[in-house]
């Protein structure tokens, strides 16, 4: 009988300090005092729960409409987006006070930075446009038609192109960054709406009319998989985890987890009418997530697979933030 082969103890030692530290790194503690953030967007302000005890702690009026919210590049700041307003309001990201207010944003919807720092995105539903403009002063440097109804977006990992979903003519748009025009369009699903893009450089998008999520190939211009998720797929999220997707189905009220590289669904789990934005935990276990037509914030266990509690909201929740998250990038 063969003899397994042991590792010499100083090798285990050194192999379980290792697993340890990326243990560490992967799975960082909530931060002293954090708070979640949601935005109601139909009561105009911003809601504040303390996330370890998940007890609202205040709300107060930030805007008209506020939909989304997203961390500066360096996570110093939290910039919501009202869009009836016209403008930005910054926040501290760990307890949500309000830090300064940018006007003559207009109509700012969705928003997004590059990587690489140059640039910052306000994608304008209403007016059929997305305005870019130059860093670090939120200069404004072009405004490109995008009928119709420009949704959401993402960047090429180069940063060097934009992709924006347009819902009304169900189109992807790519834009040059580099000559801020349109670089080209193609039709996909009817009403497209959140979309992520994999590290491989594969769009997965949310199509809102059906109960799918389509993959596209920005290289080839080509749908090359469609995965059944939920009726009213509707935004796509990195699980963190470097192998997962949720994607959040609003008319069935569920979130589906994918595993992107092979496509294939792996569970879904039923939280509530209008489920949209997600937030996910750094060790990937908990979720949280906006049920806009119930008024309510999820949490969600994700080893259970099932909802752990509700949290009363303001009308249409939409988007949500804490600082110790899930990379969206894996």
């Amino acid at each position: 009988m063969t003899t397994p082969l042991r590792s010499p103890p100083f090798l285990s030692l050194v192999a379980a300090a290792a697993i340890c530290l990326a243990a560490n790194v992967t799975a960082q503690p909530m931060q002293p005092g954090e708070q979640v953030i949601v935005l109601n967007s139909g009561d105009g302000s911003v809601m504040v729960i303390d996330r370890a005890s998940r007890k609202v702690v205040r709300s107060f009026p930030v805007g008209k409409e506020p939909h989304h919210l997203i961390p500066t590049l360096d996570e110093s700041e939290l910039v919501v987006a009202n869009a009836t307003s016209n403008d930005l309001v910054f926040l501290d990201p760990i307890t949500g006070d309000v830090k300064k207010r940018m006007p003559r944003i207009s109509d700012p919807y969705q928003l997004a930075y590059t990587v690489d720092k140059k640039w910052f995105v306000a994608i304008s539903l209403r007016l059929d446009r997305v305005d870019i403009y130059s860093m670090p002063n939120y200069e404004l440097k072009a405004r490109i038609p995008a009928a119709k109804t420009p949704s959401h977006v993402v960047f090429s990992t180069d940063s060097r192109t934009a992709y924006v979903t347009l819902q009304e003519s169900h189109e992807l748009m790519a834009i040059d960054m580099n000559t801020q025009k349109e670089a080209w369009r193609m039709p996909i699903g009817k009403l497209p709406a959140g979309l992520w893009i994999s590290p491989q450089g594969l769009i997965f998008v949310g199509i809102m009319s059906g109960d799918y999520v389509q993959v596209i190939d920005p290289a080839k211009r080509q749908v090359i998989k469609e995965i059944k998720t939920g009726k009213g797929a509707h935004n796509v999220f990195s699980l963190g985890d470097g192998n997962h997707i949720l994607v959040s189905n609003r008319v069935d009220g569920t979130i589906t987890q994918v595993n992107y590289k092979t496509m294939a669904v792996v569970k879904s789990i039923k939280v509530g009418s209008g489920i949209d934005d997600l937030e996910v935990s750094a060790d990937s276990k908990e979720v949280w997530g906006t049920v806009r037509f119930e008024s309510k914030v999820a949490v969600i266990d994700m080893t259970g697979a099932k909802p752990i509690q509700y949290i009363p909201a303001g009308r249409s929740p939409h988007g949500i933030y804490f600082k110790t998250r899930a990379r969206r990038d894996q």
